[in-house]
């Protein structure tokens, strides 16, 4: 699960699911009777989204590259109690949240509920043109440590909302939270991060309003 480079977790917006649900459907049928190009082609459609995501949480390279593969070795040994109600990648990314709060505790590094910050959410583009300035490259940086001093379940929701695009509905299922709870976490998020924000100006900040109003 190596990624070649590491900076492909950080600063951008990462590519969404191709697979159309009848083909991930095809996929888990096909998996469950245990044909290995099957399982291969559910690997190659999620590893970049749930290694970025693995990383965020525990900022460990090595460490991510085990809990992604424990997270798919876990996927694959149960997929005959997946609901295909559900996308795949909400299952999976459930099996690695799950996963990373057990590595989590084991480095003793949780404590309670910390302080709340945020992540911005910017389209391909925006994402072009910010990077072309020194300022917005210390915003990245500022957001990124707040992002980083977050509770793991925190933390979780903004990098599953704004990097990965689910909906909170999906959100509350991986981090198994209730949907208020979930909104919270995301609407004082942004809150912290317009107060974090106001000292570089409003030019760098309306750049990270894009997507505000849809956690609801």
């Amino acid at each position: 699960m190596r990624q070649s480079d590491e900076t492909r977790t950080i600063g951008v917006k990462v590519s969404t699911v191709t697979l159309s649900r009848e083909c991930e459907h095809d996929l888990i049928r096909r998996a469950r009777a245990g044909e290995a190009e099957a399982m291969r082609q559910l690997v190659d459609e999620h590893k970049e989204r749930l290694f970025g995501f693995i990383w965020r949480m525990v900022r460990d390279h090595h460490e991510a590259e085990d809990i992604c593969q424990d997270a798919f070795l876990k996927a694959f040994m149960f997929l005959k109690s997946f609901s295909t109600e559900y996308r795949f990648s909400t299952w999976l990314f459930t099996i690695a949240y799950r996963v990373c709060l057990n590595r989590l505790r084991r480095r003793r590094v949780i404590t309670g509920t910390a302080a709340l910050a945020a992540l911005p959410l910017e389209s391909p583009e925006s994402v072009t043109q910010v990077l072309e300035s020194e300022e917005a490259a210390r915003v990245k940086e500022l957001v990124w440590s707040a992002v980083d001093r977050l509770s793991p379940p925190q933390r979780a929701a903004v990098l599953l909302f704004y990097r990965h695009e689910m909906s909170c509905q999906e959100i509350s299922r991986v981090i198994q939270l209730p949907l208020p709870t979930v909104k919270s976490h995301l609407h004082r998020a942004r809150a912290r991060l317009r107060g974090m924000l106001e000292s570089v100006g409003d030019g760098g900040l309306g750049r990270l309003r894009n997507r505000s109003g849809a956690a609801g």
